[in-house]
């Protein structure tokens, strides 16, 4: 059930009973990452609950994308919350894999939620 919706530029945030869903599309890059990051942060310190991060529509184009979905499990690690990749692309599966990222940001497909864990 959602309870709220509301969006900043590329992201889209739906707010759940057991937490948000953030649904991000389009490129990742270092012309979106600075709005991708701040709405997220704000989604952050909401409350408490899982923050499942919806990429089916998302593509990392380069590092800056890459980088704040690290940066992004992070700062949720420090609020307490779980951040989870859901329905990330093969594509965004592979680059984790090859930068050895899997171990932290295991991306699965819709249903299925990873946890990230450090």
């Amino acid at each position: 059930m959602t309870l709220h919706t509301h969006s900043r530029g590329p992201v889209r945030v739906l707010d759940a009973p057991d937490g948000h869903d953030v649904i991000i599309e389009g490129r990742l890059d270092v012309h979106t990452v600075p709005d991708i990051r701040d709405a997220i942060h704000a989604v952050i310190v909401l409350g408490p609950g899982e923050l499942r991060l919806h990429l089916g529509s998302a593509e990392i184009g380069d590092a800056t994308g890459l980088g704040v979905i690290v940066h992004l499990h992070r700062r949720a690690t420090r609020a307490e919350r779980r951040l989870l990749l859901v329905d990330a692309s093969d594509r965004t599966t592979r680059l984790l894999r090859g930068c050895r990222l899997e171990r932290i940001l295991a991306p699965r497909h819709a249903p299925t939620v990873a946890p990230l864990t450090a």
